[in-house]
């Protein structure tokens, strides 16, 4: 048995038994990897992938309770890695980091900037995508921390904490009728045609969830997943904006206006995830605290020891 076969058994469960894929991930061929998997059954005495002629389709029963033993192994196998390089090179290495655009532009540069100072011969890697695919980057072991503000609490493999609260503003060209001093109401901005986020980002859901509860329908005429994008179009006038508070900046912003809309929505939980069972090294904890201050090594230790399930809030 060795790490060769295991890796090619994890990557053929994760890749939906595509082959050619794994060959890919884990620079090989194909026929390398069938060879792998063989001789990891031939010495277990199961197999552990459904075949339909060369073709693998799925996992068998005893493939399923096996794939959990071969990810702890493999997972176990990064952390003693991890534990070595902490001791060897301890202000020196590479942090992987998955967010959300809005996360990357508006909130993390602080907190880049003073890790950066602390810990110069630290590389950081910056991966953007939907909360979806950030989860899945930590799942895989792509990205060392998550930040999001939705998914990231659903993943049982995941800890995901409590780092801050953020709120909605409405933003609008200067002139615009809704400066008219009047309160800000729902109803008001169902009366214009309205850019905000896609679904699945930055707190869409809670936007859906009160005009939902209001019984009003808006005209919702163009999404982005990213704030730069929509203030860009309501700039041109196609309409009002529904935005995090943070992507808005009087001063940047000069063509636009900002609305409170705090009184509207739900209030946001962005959240910092780590892959459970994963060994972080001393510069791992030290980005976590740069980001979010209550989030010190002791808290982070704590939430690793937790069972799952445990929830963490702020």
């Amino acid at each position: 048995m060795n790490f060769q076969q295991l890796r090619s058994v994890r990557e053929t469960a994760r890749r939906g038994f595509n082959l050619t894929e794994v060959a890919n991930v884990l620079h090989t061929s194909q026929p390398g990897v069938s060879r792998q998997i063989r001789e990891l059954e031939d010495e277990l005495g199961i197999e552990l992938f459904v075949r339909a002629g060369k073709r693998l389709t799925g996992l068998t029963p005893p493939g399923a309770q096996v794939l959990p033993i071969i990810e702890r192994m493999l997972l176990d196998a990064e952390n003693l890695k991890r534990a070595g390089e902490d001791y060897a090179q301890q202000s020196r290495g590479k942090l992987s980091i998955a967010t959300t655009h809005s996360q990357a532009r508006y909130a993390l540069p602080p907190a880049v900037s003073e890790f950066r100072r602390q810990f110069p011969e630290v590389t950081l890697n910056l991966h953007q995508g939907s909360p979806k695919q950030v989860a899945e980057m930590l799942l895989t072991g792509e990205a060392d921390i998550g930040i999001a503000t939705e998914a990231l609490s659903r993943y049982d493999d995941l800890i995901a904490l409590p780092c801050y609260r953020w709120t909605h503003c409405v933003l609008v060209p200067p002139g615009h009728e809704l400066l008219d001093g009047r309160p800000l109401t729902l109803e008001r901005i169902a009366q214009h045609p309205v850019i905000t986020y896609d679904e699945g980002y930055t707190g869409r859901a809670h936007i859906d969830d009160a005009f939902n509860r209001a019984g009003i329908k808006p005209d919702i005429v163009l999404t982005a997943m990213d704030a730069d994008v929509i203030k860009t179009y309501v700039e041109l006038g196609m309409g009002l904006g529904i935005v995090a508070s943070i992507a808005y900046d009087e001063e940047r912003d000069r063509h636009l206006r900002a609305l409170d809309a705090r009184h509207l929505f739900a209030v946001n939980m962005t959240r910092l995830a780590i892959r459970r069972g994963t060994y972080l090294r001393t510069y791992v904890y030290a980005f976590i605290e740069c980001f979010a201050p209550p989030l010190t090594r002791a808290v982070v230790d704590r939430a690793l020891a937790a069972d799952p399930g445990t929830s963490f809030e702020i």
